[in-house]
């Protein structure tokens, strides 16, 4: 029977996207790992290859469309010996929630397939979900098997055709249907704003121009309101006195030049943020939902400003990396990022996170922090000032400002001003990051 290819979640927020480009025509013959089409998520155009083999029968969804809710029909397959006419049977996929992927693990992209009409999506004895393909839930179905018992071979452990073809029937196992839970009480709405018609016609009799969201924006625009309502935020400030640091930095380039390696200032940002979350280990967490995760290694996410948005690639391990490394790494994930070229788990993950305004002049500003991440630093321009020295002296020094964000969930007041306390030391004696 005509095989379903529906539309994929390419990461674990992913509940849209737009098929950008078909790579395949109808007619064309395709085997597993074989291009279908390109596929634009929120953040980034991904490729989606094909689970199984066959004909490509009929393209459903052409390319360039917008907003294609994930499990979404896209095209259908056919196998050998099957024809268009077989097509009219099969019924269009209904669009059902992603499944939702262990925290800082990236679902990989499936073509899900089936032959219609396909069982339920099965679950284990324990309530757990069983992932499998519709067609591979059809066959099971037929033989009569327990997918709760057959290991899968596709991505993540996704059961497929080729796990049930070869397996033979097995008692299934009842499971007890779980008690219904005590209906909770409705949360209330969130406050919005005017809605779009009512400020359309605010600027009824004024010129002007309008601009379609793209999925990025409307991603950030979502993440940041919700960041902004439900994180309890608080703000801790500082100031970094910056000279040792540029001495240290021109040294170090001066002998970087023969590799070509040039430290910037955010190379020891990053470097001080890494190595302050290994000496205050409780503010290396994330909070999720019921529990906090307090991770072992330091990975620090950076904001890249691209056009129409920003990314945040996650330096992963950044403490047990050198200066060099990390700025080696930066360069290429700012470069990718700004092609729109990272992978999801690249941008993905992370505890804590760096937003450099410095470049621009900016002195000092409060940052947003972004979930499940436990805060952000918010990074202003050296500028040079007077300060009093330690010999009681008026004296000129570069002074960095600097605001960090935290959400009080994860990390308490006194935790937090400890932590800044170990970034300001870090960055103001520099050579005691390379010990």
């Amino acid at each position: 029977m005509p095989t379903e290819i529906l539309m994929p979640a390419l990461s674990p927020t992913m509940e849209e996207g737009t098929l950008a480009k078909w790579l395949v025509k109808e007619g064309d013959t395709v085997s597993s790992g074989d291009l279908l089409a390109e596929i634009e998520t929120d953040k980034a155009t991904m490729e989606f290859e094909a689970v199984d083999e066959g004909t490509v029968g009929k393209i459903l969804i052409p390319e360039g469309t917008e907003g294609v809710k994930v499990n979404t029909l896209i095209a259908v397959l056919l196998e050998e010996g099957e024809s268009a006419d077989d097509i009219s049977s099969t019924p269009a996929a209904t669009p059902e929630a992603a499944p939702a992927a262990d925290a800082g693990v990236e679902a990989a992209p499936v073509a899900s397939e089936t032959a219609a009409p396909a069982p339920a999506a099965p679950t284990s004895a324990s309530g757990t979900r069983i992932f499998a393909s519709p067609l591979a839930r059809r066959i099971a179905s037929q033989k009569g098997l327990d997918l709760s018992q057959i290991k899968g071979s596709g991505p993540h452990g996704r059961i497929v055709k080729a796990d049930v073809e070869g397996a033979s029937a097995q008692p299934a196992v009842a499971s007890t249907p779980a008690a219904p839970a005590p209906a909770a009480a409705p949360a209330p709405a969130p406050a919005t704003g005017p809605s779009a018609d009512m400020v359309a016609k605010m600027y009824a009799d004024r010129d002007y121009e309008e601009i379609k969201l793209d999925g990025m924006r409307k991603t950030i625009a979502a993440r940041l309101s919700e960041a902004k309502q439900t994180i309890p935020h608080f703000y801790l400030r500082r100031d970094i006195k910056l000279d040792a640091l540029l001495k240290f930095r021109a040294q170090l380039n001066k002998q970087l030049e023969g590799r070509g390696v040039k430290l910037s200032v955010n190379d020891f940002i990053i470097k001080a943020v890494a190595n302050a979350l290994q000496q205050v280990p409780a503010c290396n967490a994330v909070w999720a939902g019921d529990r906090l995760l307090q991770l072992k290694p330091s990975d620090v996410a950076v904001a890249v400003a691209i056009e129409g948005g920003l990314f945040t690639p996650v330096l992963q391990d950044a403490d047990m990396k050198s200066l060099s490394a990390l700025s080696t790494e930066m360069k290429d994930l700012a470069a990718r990022a700004r092609d729109r070229k990272l992978a999801p788990h690249e941008y993905q993950g992370g505890t804590f996170a760096i937003s450099n305004l410095g470049m621009f002049g900016i002195d000092n500003f409060d940052a947003i922090v972004n979930p499940p991440h436990a805060g952000i630093l918010a990074v202003g321009t050296g500028v040079k000032k007077p300060v009093v020295g330690e010999d009681g002296e008026l004296t000129v020094a570069t002074v960095m400002s600097v605001t960090m964000s935290v959400d009080h969930r994860v990390i308490d007041g006194a935790l937090g001003a400890e932590l800044l306390k170990a970034i300001v030391e870090n960055l103001e004696n520099p050579l005691t990051m390379l010990a």
